[in-house]
Formats: C-alpha cells, structure tokens, sequence
C-alpha cells in the first residue's frame, strides 16, 4: 500500500476520532436526557478507536495520533521516515473535524464556542496545575503505548487487538477527563487548540511534549520487558 493511501487513511481515522470524541462533548455531554458526562465521551473515544482500527488497521496500522506513531517508531515498529506524514495526514484530519464539530454545534442555542480543547490550571475541568497535567499525560499515553506495543505483539492474539487498544483508550480517558480533559494525543490536542485559540492554544505545547515522550517511554519500556536475557 503506498504511503499516499495510508496517510489518507490516517487522516480519515483521525477526521473520524474526533469528530466521535470531541464531538460526544460538545454535542451531547451536556444534554441530562442523554446522560453521557465523562463517562460517555470516554467510551466514544475508545469506540472511534475500535470501528476505525478494524476499518483501517490493515491498511495503515491505525495509528491516529503522532504520539503513537513516534512510539511505535521509538519501538521499533514503524518506520522513521515515515513520520512527517502520518503527522500531518492526523493532525489535518483533527482540524477537519473540529471545523465540522462547530459548523453543527454553533446551530446550538447557548452555544459558548467551547471544542473540547486540553488544558491546565484555569483551562483544565477541575482546576489541575501544570505539573499535574504534564505527568497524567505522559503516565496515560506510556501505559497506551505499552499496551498498543503488546496487544499487536506477534505473539498476541490479532483479531482482539482493536479491542484492547479501544478499552485502553476509554480507561484512559475515564481517569484523566477531569485533570486535562484528555489528550493522548497531539493531533487531537491540535484541532480544538487551533480553532478555539486564546488559552487553549497558549497551552498546546503540553499536549505535544507529554504525550509523545509519554509514547516513547511505553514503547521502550515494552522492549525492555520482552527483551530476551
């Protein structure tokens, strides 16, 4: 498969990501009668995960965010030169969907202008200083990697790896919506940071930094679980 098809595929996953995460946020988590809150955006993160990597998974690997694209290539997994435009294929396919995200949500009365963007301090849900959204996100996208790393191990069952890989992403996102809202994942981060600006893109740095040395210390930590003595 050319590297033209897949980096289309890249950007449609990611299109496809989060316009099903942060669009759970802005479109529905707020409505009583639905009831989403945390947890339903949760299990919509995780859900674009699963639907897209069997969608997409043996076209291009179903990466969708560069933190786990430079991970897999710390790890050995994916190739380096590779990843200028995975990256940009992800990061394109975040903006698209946030842009549609506000063409739908901006037909909302009361609609503040709010795109699910990460953020700490005063920009984070619950008030959680940097330092606090620093580690949350490089703890989350290791512990992904980790398990990316090892739920598409040879050795692994294959056919129930875009399970274990969406499962994770809901966890993950279950235990750090309150701190920063969730990142794990610049491209995502990109999109809302981009189109909301002010806070949300004074902060976007983080949402970069964190996440991808989070996804090489997963990675390199896996390699060294199951290096050979």
């Amino acid at each position: 498969m050319s590297l033209t098809k897949r980096s289309l595929a890249e950007l449609t996953g990611t299109f496809w990501l989060v316009l099903g995460g942060c669009g759970s946020a802005v479109l529905a988590a707020g409505i009583p009668d639905l009831g989403l809150g945390y947890l339903g955006v949760s299990l919509a993160f995780g859900l674009t995960v699963v639907t897209m990597a069997y969608a997409i998974g043996h076209i291009s690997g179903c990466h969708l965010n560069p933190a786990v694209s430079i991970g897999l290539a710390a790890g050995g997994r994916f190739e380096a030169k590779e990843l200028p435009h995975y990256i940009i294929a992800q990061v394109i396919g975040a903006i698209l969907a946030t842009l549609l995200i506000r063409t739908i949500a901006s037909g909302m009365d009361g609609f503040s202008g709010g795109l699910a963007s990460n953020g700490f301090g005063e920009h984070s849900p619950h008030g959680y200083s940097m330092m606090a959204g620093l580690i949350t996100e490089i703890a989350m996208t290791a512990m992904f990697l980790f398990i990316i790393m090892g739920a598409t191990d040879s050795r692994a069952p294959a056919a129930l790896a875009p399970l274990a890989i969406g499962l994770t992403l809901a966890l993950i996102h279950m235990i750090s919506i309150p701190v920063t809202n969730t990142s794990a994942n610049p491209a995502r981060s990109t999109g809302p940071a981009l189109i909301e600006g002010g806070i949300a893109l004074d902060q976007l740095w983080l949402f970069w930094v964190a996440p991808i040395l989070g996804g090489i210390i997963g990675a390199k930590i896996y390699n060294c679980v199951t290096c050979k003595d």
